[in-house]
């Protein structure tokens, strides 16, 4: 049956075209925009309500539909069938592969009688429409999770100084069953912002297939209809709990409305009640959103839908959602940065090596809590622990260069080492040079340098060597290098000749002191 709005905006020039023009039905339809079927079924009926032309002018468009079509709702001859229950085929509808050929399917099988197809799916819209904007969108369960951050903030008291910070409510709601989530944060920052994701998605149990952001600088670092650009922390978010990121569109309100109005739930309904009340802390605050938010999904029933929050979740949502990984999404920063001369790159303060080859590139950090992570063209080419801002340097051995490495390898307690097997002299002339310098390292490379003239010179030769360095105060690598290319030290040390007291009136001599 054509649509009746339709019809009764041109049914009375269909009639006057056919019956007073003798337009042809194809004609006709051409004119008034529709299809010669639709034509014929009006002439049909017209002339089946014993109408005649011209339609006297006393009979309204309300009046004539009943004439040709009957009391709406009402079966010619029949008595008022039976009406379904709209609100569960709203239900029902939002469940996956169910759709109004499905449920008027079903329907038609309990109530042969009942509306055919076509008037079944008009009245539902019709129930439809007067739904909130909010509760009329078509959202599969499990399909979208909305996310925002809430327009007002809420006081929190710092006990000790009396200081007043304000905490912000991040909120997010499911598509379909409008189960709602919020936390108290500090911030609206990225890290604020993928902790209320990491929680929310807790809450849930599951990850949805899709999130739907607003277009805030936090989540969306360009807006654009049509390739919006996200920011690459939140976007490997996503990746990690297996969804996608689908941002509202700009200037679109629609796209939000489900976030929206729940944002004005949180505002009007949750933080109304929490207004008296005095917080000392983040986790007194978010105590009391749980609670209240508990009595918002479980205890309210949706008038529309004959269900609270909560049952409708687990009912519609929850069959559908992906499964969350063993562990949560860490948070992670990416920065960009160029490799040294020393092949290694500053992150806050503190130097981390990379291969050496990759020296002067510039190459991407992925900075987390505990650790940093160095990329080139998309592969990680180095992986560190994260260091204090101390200035100092983490160095992997396998990074340096073959020359480098072999000095990198040798440890204060490698060169002592060394030198006692050598000799006790050797072992004594290297710790007077370590003890000598204003920083022990500064010694290191001249001891490595006197310990590896052991393969030129031979250990008894070097222990002799060093044996005169000390009795000379040459406490240096070349003073040692010397006494052995010289071979000095198979020549003894001169003994001090021994001289004879000096005895003169002026002089005291030590028993005047005793």
């Amino acid at each position: 049956m054509p649509t009746r709005r339709v019809i009764m905006r041109q049914v009375r020039e269909i009639v006057r075209l056919s019956l007073e023009a003798g337009l042809s039905t194809r004609a006709v339809g051409e004119r008034v925009g529709v299809g010669p079927t639709t034509v014929r079924d009006t002439l049909k009926r017209f002339a089946g309500a014993g109408l005649t032309w011209p339609v006297p002018e006393a009979i309204s468009d309300a009046e004539l539909e009943q004439l040709l079509y009957g009391v709406p709702g009402v079966k010619p001859g029949r008595r008022k069938v039976a009406e379904p229950d709209w609100s569960v085929i709203a239900r029902e509808l939002k469940r996956k592969h169910v759709t109004l050929q499905v449920l008027w399917d079903e329907y038609i099988a309990d109530h042969p009688d009942g509306y055919r197809y076509s008037r079944f799916c008009e009245l539902f819209r019709n129930w439809e429409g007067r739904l909130p904007l909010v509760m009329r969108q078509h959202h599969g369960g499990g399909e979208k999770l909305f996310v925002d951050y809430a327009g007002d903030t809420v006081a929190v008291v710092d006990r000790k100084t009396g200081e007043v910070r304000d905490a912000h409510i991040f909120v997010a709601v499911m598509g379909a069953s409008s189960l709602s989530f919020a936390l108290a944060t500090w911030t609206e920052q990225l890290d604020d912002w993928i902790e209320g994701h990491n929680a929310a998605f807790s809450f849930f149990g599951g990850a949805t297939q899709l999130l739907v952001p607003d277009n805030a600088k936090v989540a969306v670092i360009k807006a654009c209809l049509y390739e919006p650009m996200v920011n690459r922390s939140y976007s490997d978010m996503a990746q990690h709990y297996g969804t996608a990121i689908l941002p509202a569109r700009p200037r679109r309100p629609r796209d939000k409305a489900k976030v929206e109005a729940c944002v004005g739930i949180i505002e009007r309904w949750l933080l109304g009640r929490l207004r008296n009340r005095t917080f000392y802390s983040l986790a007194e605050l978010n105590g009391a959103i749980d609670e209240w938010l508990a009595k918002l999904n479980d205890g309210r029933v949706l008038r529309q839908y004959g269900r609270t929050r909560r049952q409708l979740f687990e009912e519609i949502d929850a069959p559908n959602l992906k499964p969350l990984p063993g562990e949560p999404w860490v948070h992670a920063e990416w920065r960009r940065c160029r490799v040294g001369l020393d092949y290694h790159v500053e992150i806050e303060r503190h130097y981390y090596s990379v291969p050496y080859r990759f020296a002067r590139r510039e190459v991407e950090a992925r900075v987390c809590a505990r650790t940093v992570e160095i990329f080139l063209g998309g592969e990680r080419i180095a992986a560190h622990m994260r260091g204090s801002g101390n200035g100092r340097h983490t160095t992997i051995s396998a990074h340096m260069p073959s020359s480098h490495r072999r000095y990198g390898e040798w440890t204060p307690a490698k060169i002592r080492s060394e030198a006692s097997r050598i000799g006790p002299m050797l072992r004594l002339l290297v710790d007077r040079i370590i003890e000598d310098r204003p920083h022990p390292e500064q010694g290191y490379r001249s001891c490595l340098g006197i310990i590896r003239l052991e393969k030129r010179f031979g250990a008894e030769r070097l222990e002799a060597a060093a044996l005169r360095a000390i009795e000379i105060q040459a406490r240096n690598y070349p003073s040692v290098k010397s006494i052995l290319e010289k071979g000095l030290d198979r020549v003894p040390t001169p003994a001090s000749p021994e001289c004879e007291p000096i005895i003169h009136t002026n002089i005291r001599g030590s028993g005047y002191y005793h």
